[in-house]
């Protein structure tokens, strides 16, 4: 018989596959290990990723923010870039470029598809 299994966010992200059986897997900065479904996590973020863009080709990422405040800057798009506060809630559309950038230190939830997400090198010129 199957167990409920308790996780610690800070040391663990949940895979959940495409028959929705999860997996416990460790939490690690980006690029995250390569997971065939979707990853569930909650990043504590103080300072902007190590990376200059992210994007999942392979569905939407679903974020929501529990305290702090971001900004989603997309990039390759004219789409308006995101401030996003505690309680709120945004769907970044599958194959959209995008970052988020540390306004205050924050908490985040995260549910991203994968297993294909792409990351840019931070640029030097910035």
């Amino acid at each position: 018989m199957v167990k409920p299994t308790f996780f610690d966010p800070s040391a663990h992200i949940v895979g959940l596959d495409d028959d929705l059986t999860a997996s416990k897997m460790p939490e690690r900065p980006d690029p995250p290990v390569p997971f065939s479904g979707v990853t569930f996590g909650v990043a504590k973020m103080s300072e902007n990723s190590p990376h200059g863009g992210e994007m999942h080709p392979d569905g939407d990422e679903i974020l929501y923010l529990i305290s702090g405040r971001v900004k989603v800057i997309f990039l390759d798009d004219d789409e308006q870039d995101a401030d996003v506060g505690p309680g709120d809630g945004l769907v970044v559309p599958k194959g959209m470029w995008h970052r988020v950038d540390i306004i205050e230190p924050s908490q985040i939830v995260y549910l991203t598809p994968g297993p294909n997400n792409q990351f840019r090198p931070v640029r030097s010129d910035t």
